[in-house]
C-alpha cells in the first residue's frame, strides 16, 4: 500500500508540465527560428515564389495577355540553336570576368591606400564612394555624354593631343562597346569594394605588422603572409556579390546601349528582358533567365568551396 502511495505521489507532477508548444516558446534553440521567421517569409513570397514561377514558365509557351501551355524543353531547345542567345552568354562570361577582376585589383589598391595615413582621410574616403551611391541611370546617361559620337571629351581630348584625327564611336562599334560599358561598370563597382576591403584591413591588428617588421619582413612580405590571409574570408564574400551584381547587370547596360550595336552588348539579363517583355514571349525571357542560374551557383560554390579551404575564421588551419 504504501508503495502505491508512493508511485501516485511521484507521478502526480506529471499533469501540470508544461505542453509542446509551452516548451518551444521558451526553448532557446528555437529563440533563433521565431527571429527568423519574418525574414524567412519575406524571402519565400518575394524571391522563392518568383523564383519558382520563372522556372515553370520557362516549361510554357505564355505571353503577354495570353495564358501559356505546358510545351517541356521546347523554349531550351530553341534557345540551344539561337546565336543570339550564346552572344549574349558570351557578353556576360567577358563582361563579368574583365570587370570583376580589376574592380577587386583597384579595389584592393584603394583600401591599402585608404587604410594608411594621410591628411583628408574621411574626406577622400567619401569622395571614392560617390560612384557607387549615384543612381546608375544618372551614371548611364553621363557616361553616355562621355562616350558620345560628335561631343565625346575622351575623343576631344584625344584630337587635341594628336594621338587620333576622328572621332572614336565608342557605342556604335562592337568592340568599343563591349570596352565602354566594361569600363562604366567598373566605374561603378570599385567603391564597393575597396570600402568593404577597407574595412576588413581595419580588423588586422597592428601588432601584426610591428612584429613583422621586427623581423625584418618586406611590405611584400607583410601583404603577402599578414593582410591576405586574414582579408580571404572578406574577399571571398566581397567577390562573390561583385561577380552576382557584375553578372546580372541591367540598368547599366540597357541605359546605355540596349544590347546594341547588332547585340554586341547584349547580356543575358538584357536579352531576358527583351525577349520576355518588350516582345511578349514570357517564357523565353524565363528561359533565357532560368538559364542564368546555373551560371550564379557555380560562383557562390566557387566561393564557399573557397572558405571551407581557408577557414581562417575558425581559427584552424589551413591544408
Amino acid at each position: 500500500m504504501s508503495t502505491l502511495q508512493t508511485s501516485v505521489t511521484v507521478e502526480a507532477p506529471r499533469a501540470d508540465a508544461p505542453s509542446l508548444w509551452s516548451r518551444l516558446r521558451v526553448n532557446r534553440n528555437w529563440l533563433g527560428m521565431w527571429f527568423m521567421l519574418p525574414a524567412a517569409a519575406f524571402l519565400v513570397l518575394f524571391l522563392a515564389y518568383p523564383l519558382g514561377l520563372g522556372i515553370w514558365m520557362s516549361f510554357t509557351d505564355e505571353r503577354i495577355g495570353r495564358p501559356g501551355i505546358f510545351i517541356g524543353a521546347e523554349n531550351y531547345q530553341w534557345l540551344w540553336d539561337d546565336s543570339i542567345f550564346w552572344l549574349s552568354v558570351f557578353n556576360t562570361l567577358l563582361y563579368t570576368l574583365i570587370a570583376s577582376a580589376i574592380k577587386f585589383a583597384v579595389g584592393l589598391y584603394l583600401a591599402l591606400l585608404l587604410n594608411r595615413h594621410m591628411p583628408f582621410k574621411a574626406l577622400i574616403r567619401s569622395i571614392v564612394l560617390i560612384p557607387f551611391i549615384v543612381p546608375t541611370v544618372l551614371s548611364a546617361i553621363a557616361f553616355w555624354w562621355i562616350y558620345d559620337a560628335q561631343f565625346s571629351i575622351i575623343s576631344w581630348s584625344l584630337i587635341r593631343l594628336g594621338i587620333i584625327e576622328h572621332n572614336i564611336n565608342f557605342l556604335g562599334d562592337g568592340n568599343w562597346a563591349r570596352a565602354s560599358v566594361i569600363f562604366a561598370n567598373i566605374w561603378r563597382g570599385v567603391p564597393f569594394v575597396a570600402i568593404t576591403l577597407l574595412a576588413g584591413l581595419q580588423t588586422v591588428s597592428p601588432s601584426l605588422y610591428e612584429a613583422a617588421t621586427l623581423d625584418g619582413a618586406s611590405n611584400w612580405q607583410r601583404f603577402r603572409y599578414i593582410t591576405y590571409p586574414l582579408l580571404t574570408p572578406i574577399i571571398a564574400v566581397v567577390m562573390t556579390f561583385s561577380v552576382l551584381f557584375t553578372f546580372t547587370d541591367f540598368q547599366l547596360i540597357w541605359a546605355l546601349t540596349r544590347g546594341g550595336p547588332v547585340n554586341a552588348t547584349h547580356l543575358m539579363a538584357t536579352l531576358s528582358y527583351q525577349r520576355g517583355i518588350i516582345s511578349g514571349r514570357l517564357g523565353e525571357g524565363a528561359a533565357i533567365a532560368t538559364a542564368m542560374i546555373p551560371f550564379l551557383l557555380a560562383a557562390i560554390a566557387i566561393s564557399w568551396f573557397g572558405m571551407q579551404r581557408r577557414k581562417w575564421q575558425q581559427g584552424s588551419n589551413n591544408d
